[in-house]
């Protein structure tokens, strides 16, 4: 039996780290005792931007997410969380991952959301993020229990900068989504938007998903799945992965050290 903590890397794919805190306070908080998580985040060199809201953003920051996933699987990690709502380079990831559990905040906010209601509604910044967004619903196979996207007019860095006005504009939101077509169930569709989903639960009425939590509970969920009943990752047909030849003879993932910043918190 594999009594050592359980190992998490939550991996923000900016190449800043002024959210790191944040997240690592959520974690203290939201944390199964046995469990250690590293909160990480990109190099400055894969672009000090502070989100990916554009295509090309998340061009860039791939590279790092899938060198990120080769080094958290070679250090042993039981499991990576992408903190990006996008889910940007999910399906990349997951090839190269080995062993270890990929998991992101949309996929995991749905299959959550309906464990608890038949539908839900999403609430999103800003409209441009809307149809990446449900792309990946659709790919995921919900497209039927989405009620709609709700913009709120703000962008990744604006959520943390007057927390009562983004509490108002999420309250507004989630009232039209709720009232208007019946959703039963908010996520909020950016990582950013963590800490104000207590609120908007009390002041609706309805599950509202935090994503980042999400995505940290479905890692933590699956890491211990994999443990007690051995479930190894498929590495068959779609989810194929490069061979070692093969990543040797391109020098592909050489990366050995893509983190630009790295908070432990450890198990209890």
């Amino acid at each position: 039996m594999n009594n050592k903590p359980l190992k998490i890397m939550y991996l923000s794919p900016v190449g800043v780290d002024s959210l790191d805190g944040l997240f690592a306070e959520m974690v203290k908080d939201s944390k199964d005792p046995d469990t250690e998580v590293h909160i990480t985040s990109l190099k400055e060199d894969n672009g000090s931007f502070s989100h990916i809201e554009f295509r090309s953003y998340e061009a860039m920051a791939t590279s790092g997410i899938i060198n990120a996933t080769v080094s958290a699987a070679k250090e042993g990690f039981d499991a990576l969380a992408i903190g990006c709502f996008y889910d940007t380079a999910l399906h990349d990831s997951r090839e190269v991952s080995g062993d270890m559990v990929v998991v992101a905040p949309c996929h995991s906010s749905c299959e959550i959301a309906l464990s608890l209601a038949n539908n839900f509604g999403i609430i999103v910044g800003r409209r441009k993020w809307v149809h990446q967004m449900k792309g990946n619903v659709i790919e995921y196979g919900y497209a039927d229990k989405l009620a709609g996207f709700y913009d709120v007019g703000l962008g990744v860095d604006d959520f943390q900068v007057d927390h009562q006005r983004t509490v108002n504009l999420l309250i507004d939101a989630a009232k039209k989504a709720v009232d208007k077509d019946y959703a039963e169930s908010i996520i909020l569709g950016c990582t950013a938007e963590f800490g104000f989903y207590k609120t908007l639960q009390e002041e609706i009425g309805v599950p509202v998903i935090d994503p980042s939590l999400a995505a940290l509970k479905k890692a933590e969920h699956h890491a211990n799945l994999k443990r007690k009943f051995n479930l190894i990752p498929s590495r068959k047909w779609s989810c194929e992965s490069p061979t070692k030849k093969e990543i040797e003879k391109f020098n592909m993932f050489h990366d050995t050290e893509p983190f630009g910043n790295r908070i432990v918190i450890p198990a209890n």
